[in-house]
C-alpha cells in the first residue's frame, strides 16, 4: 500500500486492517503519534488525514486516501508551526504524552476556525485527554496561535496570569 506521510511517499506491506498508528510507528519509525488507549478515546494518537484530525489507533491504514500529517510534519525545530510555538510560549506541556495529539487537534481547529472561543476550543479538543490537567494553558495557547496565524500580536502571558 502507498501512503503519503509528511510530504513523502512510502510503500508498506501491511494488513489492510492494520491501524494507521502502527504503520506510522512500527513501519515508518514516526514516533510523534502516541498509543494511549487503542479505542480512539484519548486522542494521543491524533494525526491529520487530508487536514482533518483522526484517531490513528483505530483508523485502518487502508482507509487513507490522501496525505497524512503527523506532529513531525506540522513544523520543524527551526520553523515551528504557530500552534507548536504557542505550546512552548504558554508552557503547556507537563509530562508531554498527550501533546502531539493536542497540537494536531488544535491545528485542525484553527485551520477551519480562525478565532475559536473557549467553547469551540473545548468542543474541538474534547476527545484529547490530558492527565496533567493543562486545559487552561491549552485554551490560551490555541487562542494565541490563532492570533499569530492571523498576523495579530499575541503576547506571551506570565504563568500567574494564565492560571488566574
Amino acid at each position: 500500500m502507498k501512503l503519503k506521510v509528511n510530504g513523502q511517499e512510502h510503500e508498506v506491506e501491511v494488513a489492510a486492517d492494520m491501524p494507521l498508528l502502527w504503520v506510522l510507528r512500527d513501519e515508518l519509525g514516526i514516533k510523534g503519534p502516541k498509543y494511549g488507549c487503542g479505542i480512539a478515546m484519548c486522542g494521543a494518537c491524533t494525526v491529520h488525514v487530508n487536514g482533518k484530525p483522526v484517531r490513528s489507533c483505530s483508523y485502518p491504514a487502508s482507509a487513507v486516501q490522501g496525505e497524512v500529517t503527523t506532529i513531525e510534519g506540522l513544523g520543524t525545530p527551526d520553523a515551528m508551526h504557530a500552534v507548536q510555538q504557542a505550546w512552548v510560549d504558554h508552557q503547556v506541556a507537563q509530562c508531554g504524552y498527550c501533546q502531539s495529539g493536542q497540537i494536531m487537534a488544535a491545528a485542525a481547529l484553527i485551520a477551519t476556525n480562525s478565532q475559536p472561543n473557549d467553547a469551540e476550543i473545548d468542543t474541538a479538543l474534547a476527545g484529547n485527554l490530558c492527565r496533567c490537567g493543562t486545559y487552561p494553558r491549552i485554551r490560551a495557547a490555541v487562542k494565541s496561535a490563532a492570533k499569530t496565524i492571523q498576523g495579530r500580536p499575541s503576547d506571551k502571558p506570565s504563568v500567574d496570569e494564565e492560571l488566574a
